[in-house]
């Protein structure tokens, strides 16, 4: 292991400006609103604020799987958050969502409307008010909301460690690269393991679950996170491979992919949705540009 200099922290840590490599800018020791910005409201049950991250990607799928199997009371308006422009920092975002991240809910069938936030609190939310996606058997229910926990709480270790040493940070340092890349290869190896046995995480259903840890973990087995897969030999994991293929080849997963999508391929963004015809018009776009 390389000797990297050794940081002697202060007795007391003060903050003294911007730090964070990638996401400097809208790191910050405090919380609260920097701005006065009310937040858009169109016609749909659900108003979602996001950006297609993997923790906002999480629920654009479920909203789409809910609207594939006919809850037409699942239908949403996805307004952009730009994170990087510091959009989770208006007071409008702050009200509905204290934490600024994203995803962010609304769900104006009730009075007062419901707010809801942390993706998988949405994702367990909608679950729940629409029946669907969530096992009923007790054994079932159970497995699915461990996995949906699981993720929950192994993700930052993907995401704030590996992600964040590995693609975003100032400078490359081994120690925290070894020790976030042994910790994602470990949960993965804990997916594979488990998804050699079952169809999906909850067993032969499809669940929130499923979805939460695709988002992540599954895209990352894709090759979409981080250009990490070589690194990671995510190949390697045959099981997780499979379960993320099929999980992909889903057509309301690959709408809810670009649902609040900046990046990437341009036929594969839609910056906002307001209507499914969104998508059918984004196709159209496509092919009127010749794509």
């Amino acid at each position: 292991m390389s000797n990297d200099a050794e940081y002697q922290p202060p007795k007391v840590w003060k903050w003294e400006g911007e730090s964070g490599g990638h996401f400097a800018s809208i790191n910050r020791p405090i919380a609260g609103a920097t701005h006065d910005k009310e937040l858009p409201v169109g016609k749909h049950p659900l108003q979602l604020y996001s950006l297609a991250t993997p923790n906002g990607v999480k629920v654009n799928i479920l909203l789409e799987e809910l609207l594939a199997l006919g809850h037409d009371q699942a239908e949403y308006d996805a307004w952009l958050i730009r994170i990087g422009e510091g959009d989770q920092f208006s007071s409008g975002f702050v009200e509905i969502n204290p934490n600024s991240k994203i995803p962010a809910l609304v769900d104006h069938t009730t009075t007062p409307p419901t707010r809801v936030f942390e993706s998988g609190s949405i994702l367990l939310y909608l679950a729940e008010k629409f029946g669907a996606f969530l096992p009923t058997e007790h054994k079932a229910r159970t497995e699915a909301m461990s996995w949906l926990f699981w993720q929950m709480g192994s993700a930052p270790y993907l995401g704030g460690g590996f992600g964040h040493f590995y693609a975003y940070a100032p400078e490359k340092y081994e120690y925290p690269i070894n020790r976030f890349t042994m910790e994602t290869k470990r949960q993965l190896d804990v997916l594979d393991r488990h998804l050699a046995e079952h169809e999906y995480l909850a067993g032969d259903e499809y669940s929130i679950a499923d979805m939460a840890t695709f988002a992540w973990y599954g895209q990352l087995a894709l090759g979409r996170l981080y250009d990490a897969a070589e690194f990671l030999s995510v190949h390697e994991y045959e099981h997780v491979q499979r379960w993320a293929k099929a999980i992909d080849a889903r057509p309301a997963v690959k709408r809810g992919r670009m649902v609040n999508r900046t990046f990437g391929e341009p036929e594969e963004q839609l910056h906002e949705r307001h209507d499914a015809s969104d998508f059918e018009l984004r196709t159209q776009d496509k092919i009127g540009d010749g794509a």
